[in-house]
């Protein structure tokens, strides 16, 4: 089945690690590093995004909701609705911290931060 945007509801998990974003200006933000799943609704959590850093070194992370990632065939990547300064203001993580909790402080923050409606409530 599609989506209101023609995508298919399904999609590997390897398919979309790697992937790039973008932001709605066209600005490459980073790409997708991982995908964090809460076990308990059956839902995705958010998307791990890595941008900054060089080698790995000073990388971090920023968890953005999934459902404000769309993806454009023609870019061969994913858009999030978000400018240059909102996601440079945007809380950050080091790789440790986005499970700490079971992932939901970071999830939490990042919903309120962007101002997502969460998936949970």
């Amino acid at each position: 089945m599609a989506t209101a945007t023609g995508h298919t509801e399904a999609i590997q998990a390897s398919r979309v690690i790697g992937t790039e974003v973008y932001n709605t200006e066209g600005e490459h933000i980073g790409s997708i590093e991982d995908v964090m799943l809460d076990k308990t609704t059956n839902n995705i959590m958010f998307a791990v995004i890595g941008f900054g850093g060089f080698l790995g070194i000073g990388e971090k992370f920023h968890a953005i909701p999934w459902s404000s990632l769309d993806y454009e065939p023609a870019r061969g990547g994913y858009v999030v609705p978000f400018t240059k300064d909102q996601l440079k203001a945007a809380p950050a993580h080091d790789i440790n911290e986005l499970t700490g909790g079971d992932g939901t402080k970071v999830r939490d923050a990042s919903y309120s931060y962007y101002k997502v409606p969460p998936y949970w409530v």
